[in-house]
């Protein structure tokens, strides 16, 4: 069973006290481990938030959301797998490793986030957010900084909260096909990066 994730109407101190509710949120853990659930992981994680549980329990299930997703990425790069965005757990594990590589453009590590977008361009089939990957990753390579990106060139007044797809981010300032021209040398240079993994599936 997994406990509703609390909001700001609930009586947050009454459920730390909920002997029932924190028995599912332990059940929600244990089965996050078991079956090394990514999707899991996350509702754990947004249920600790809600409680404002400690940093040291919250550090814990983001450790094991991103070294879970990076598992799954290598093993689906190695069986030339791609991710299917309507499967729960698959969607996760793209968000997880997005989030990561937004988190390395944050902290100005270009490589890493550059290598992480491109990876997903890669990894995702569905047109929209695929585009908007190698859009992340020319955007780096051009040297422009986390906050301009997001300043200047994402479009995020449309996101709407109840998509969970729109975690990310897949609308600009520009036209795509704009963008793309703009920095067409950057894409097909991380096009040209990609093709050691095409060449492993021949």
């Amino acid at each position: 069973m997994t406990p509703n994730t609390p909001d700001e109407t609930v009586d947050i101190e009454a459920l730390r006290n909920d002997a029932a509710f924190q028995d599912n949120v332990r059940l929600l853990e244990k089965e996050m481990r078991e079956q090394n659930s990514i999707a899991k992981g996350y509702q754990l994680l947004d249920i600790k938030l809600a409680m404002g549980e400690d940093e040291e329990s919250i550090n814990a299930i983001f450790t094991f959301i991103v070294n879970r997703a990076f598992d799954v990425l290598s093993e689906y790069l190695t069986e030339h797998k791609k991710f299917n965005l309507s499967d729960p757990e698959e969607y996760a594990t793209a968000r997880a490793i997005y989030e990561h590589g937004i988190q390395r453009y944050s902290e100005k590590d270009r490589k890493g986030a550059k290598e992480i977008f491109l990876v997903l361009y890669y990894q995702i089939e569905e047109p929209e957010i695929r585009e908007a990957m190698m859009i992340h990753a020319a955007a780096v390579m051009e040297g422009i900084d986390f906050e301009t990106f997001i300043d200047e060139f994402a479009d995020v007044t449309h996101l709407d909260p109840e998509d969970p797809k729109s975690i990310f981010i897949t609308e600009f300032v520009q036209p795509n096909d704009m963008i793309m021209a703009m920095w067409g040398q950057h894409i097909a240079a991380g096009k040209k990066e990609l093709e050691v993994l095409d060449k492993d599936t021949k």
